[in-house]
């Protein structure tokens, strides 16, 4: 069974090493573990994203079925994020909206994309519960 020390790992397509570094790096503050010629690997908000060089990119990506993201427990830091993103003019596929509203599920959301037009999901649910 996993641990809380254990990481996620996920592997997503990269056009460009360099402006997959820039956006998750310097825009998200994502930390650079390593990187390769082929590939990047990021601390990814405790897990690990890999950034593998690729040609094969969703050119005109839908938010379902594929995309990935960080739920919050604390608002607070799902505030910080937003405020981040819109400080570092981080490109926006969705701005910050309420999913649900008055049901159990309720929840903020805001929708990145990268420079390779993957899709990030970030968000915060007014009921802890419904995180899972």
């Amino acid at each position: 069974m996993r641990e809380m020390r254990d990481a996620f790992h996920l592997a997503i397509p990269a056009l460009d090493l360099d402006a997959a570094e820039d956006f998750y790096v310097r825009g998200l503050g994502a930390k650079l573990a390593r990187r390769y010629p082929d590939r990047i690997t990021l601390d990814f908000f405790g897990d690990q994203v890999v950034c593998h060089l690729s040609d094969k990119i969703e050119h005109e990506p839908d938010l379902y079925p594929r995309h990935f993201g960080v739920t919050f427990r604390s608002k607070e830091d799902f505030d910080r994020l937003v405020h981040l993103a819109e400080t570092r003019k981080l490109p926006f596929h969705a701005p910050t909206f309420t999913r649900f509203a008055g049901t159990a599920e309720e929840h903020r959301s805001f929708v990145l994309q990268d420079p390779s037009n993957n899709l990030l999901e970030f968000k915060h649910y007014l009921d802890p519960r419904m995180m899972y």
